[in-house]
């Protein structure tokens, strides 16, 4: 679960920004600085002070900015649309980025990396009452004529398919339904955030 800390900022010296009032923040968790949601990640803690690395131009900003922590590290979307695709080192999607912006990307640009409007066909090969943990393969996309997409249970999940559905699936839409041992449900879909 992410909690959310906010702070301000102190000091800018290129693309490191000093912030106060990050204490409860963690160590490598993502950041939003200014109202510009400027990307970066808390590289060093001391006390009250986070020093963030920014992955974008800091010209600009100043002190008394907000700064607000995510609560989660940097992390990467998988799923069905990677291929083909073509990411910044934050994984943004540059080629829809382009689209919506032009040759010159402003600052604090954001659109999700999976495309959330493509549908993929979703092939089980699971059923349901089948057992399954952690990197067991659920089910199968054809992301293009010879590339097979592989849908995993993620790590640290285990239990029982209770529901496995076939068909067009948007990447967020529940595409499996785990039911672990405590007979809690986990809704699956086709794609997954890793640090």
């Amino acid at each position: 679960m992410s909690k959310r800390i906010q702070g301000e900022i102190v000091k800018v010296s290129g693309p490191l920004v000093i912030a106060s009032g990050m204490r409860d923040a963690d160590m490598f968790d993502v950041v939003e600085v200014s109202d510009k949601k400027l990307i970066g990640e808390i590289i060093e803690m001391h006390g009250d002070e986070a020093s963030i690395q920014v992955y974008e131009e800091t010209a600009g900003l100043g002190p008394g900015e907000e700064v607000v922590s995510r609560g989660t590290p940097l992390s990467v979307e998988l799923g069905p649309g990677m291929i083909g695709s073509i990411y910044d080192g934050i994984q943004r999607p540059l080629d829809r980025l382009a689209a919506m912006e032009g040759d010159y990307i402003t600052r604090g640009a954001f659109a999700p990396a999976l495309d959330r409007d493509k549908t993929w066909v979703f092939k089980p090969v699971l059923k349901e009452g089948d057992v399954v943990r952690g990197g067991d393969v659920i089910g199968i996309v054809d992301e293009t004529e010879i590339m097979e997409h592989r849908i995993l249970v993620p790590p640290g999940l285990s239990g029982t398919l209770k529901a496995i559905y076939e068909g067009d699936f948007k990447v967020t839409d529940t595409v499996a339904i785990v039911e672990d041992e405590q007979q809690k449900t986990h809704e699956l879909t086709m794609m997954q955030r890793w640090p």
